[in-house]
C-alpha cells in the first residue's frame, strides 16, 4: 500500500513563501516520478510541478515557473515544493502525486490527501 502524506500548507500573505513536503511510504520511489497538483475552489485539478527522481529532471507549469521549485531527498523518500512570491491565485488544495513511470500533467498513479494553501492579498 502506497501512502503519500503532505505537510507544510497554511495561510500566508501575498509575496510570502511556503514549503510543502510529501513523505512517501510503502515502497521506494527513488526510480520513479513524483510531483504536485493543485485544485482551486470551482476549478479543475491543475498540474504544478514534477520531478524524475532517477535523473533529477524537473518540470513546471508556466503559471509557477520561476517562483516554485520542486526537489527530492531520495534518502528520506520525500519530495518538497518550495513556493516563493506567492499570489492569491495560488490558493488551492495542493496534492502530492507519485507514479511508477513519471508524473505528467495528465495525472499519476498515487495521490496524497492534500494540504490547503491560502494566500491573502
Amino acid at each position: 500500500q502506497v501512502q503519500l502524506v503532505e505537510s507544510g500548507g497554511g495561510l500566508v500573505q501575498a509575496g510570502g513563501s511556503l514549503r510543502l513536503s510529501c513523505a512517501a511510504s510503502g515502497r521506494t520511489f527513488s526510480s520513479y516520478g513524483m510531483g504536485w497538483f493543485r485544485r482551486a475552489p470551482g476549478k479543475e485539478r491543475e498540474f504544478v510541478a514534477a520531478i524524475s527522481r532517477r535523473i533529477g529532471s524537473t518540470y513546471y507549469a508556466d503559471s509557477v515557473k520561476g517562483r516554485f521549485t520542486i526537489s527530492s531527498d531520495n534518502a528520506k523518500n520525500t519530495v518538497y515544493l518550495q513556493m516563493n512570491s506567492l499570489k492569491p491565485e495560488d490558493t488551492a488544495v495542493y496534492y502530492c502525486a507519485a507514479d511508477d513511470r513519471a508524473v505528467t500533467p495528465d495525472g499519476a498513479d498515487y495521490w496524497g490527501q492534500g494540504t490547503q494553501v491560502t494566500v491573502s492579498s
